[in-house]
């Protein structure tokens, strides 16, 4: 088992129409108006930006996300990932009842040295830490969608 190598999936039931969710979620330049752990945007061109994001765990990380797929009619932006981790996420919102659901995949290498070190014991402490700001960014979103 390589320990560097992670797998995420978290799924957001959110009180709004999928088209608001899918609206809020590609503007990845507001995320840190509504999600306390991303720390930091920087739009490098109009499919590229540069994140920095710290949760609980005392380190940041950051890398560079770009846009690989954008369809507003499936409900899905996808982004490869470069920089601290290497790969990819996924976001898919469909209708779920009266709201949507945010369905987020990521499939990601560390490359970060520190992190890499320490994969074998911090591994579930890196779990939890990302676990942890998937509850504030859904809460966060919530929010945010119930503002606009």
């Amino acid at each position: 088992m390589d320990w560097t190598h992670h797998r995420f999936r978290s799924l957001w039931p959110l009180p709004a129409p999928p088209a608001a969710v899918y609206a809020a979620l590609e503007r990845v330049e507001d995320y840190p108006r509504w999600w306390p752990q991303v720390r930091e945007v920087t739009r490098l061109d109009e499919h590229t930006g540069a994140i920095r994001i710290r949760s609980l765990l005392p380190y940041d990380m950051t890398f560079t996300a770009r846009e690989v797929r954008r369809d507003p009619a499936a409900g899905v932006l996808e982004a490869a990932l470069t920089g601290d981790v290497d790969g990819w996420s996924r976001w898919t919102v469909t209708a779920h009842g009266t709201g949507s659901l945010a369905r987020y995949e990521q499939e990601v290498d560390v490359r970060k040295p520190l992190l890499r070190r320490l994969a074998v014991p911090g591994r579930p402490l890196f779990r939890a830490n990302h676990w942890l700001m998937m509850r504030a960014g859904r809460r966060g979103l919530a929010a945010h969608l119930q503002a606009v």
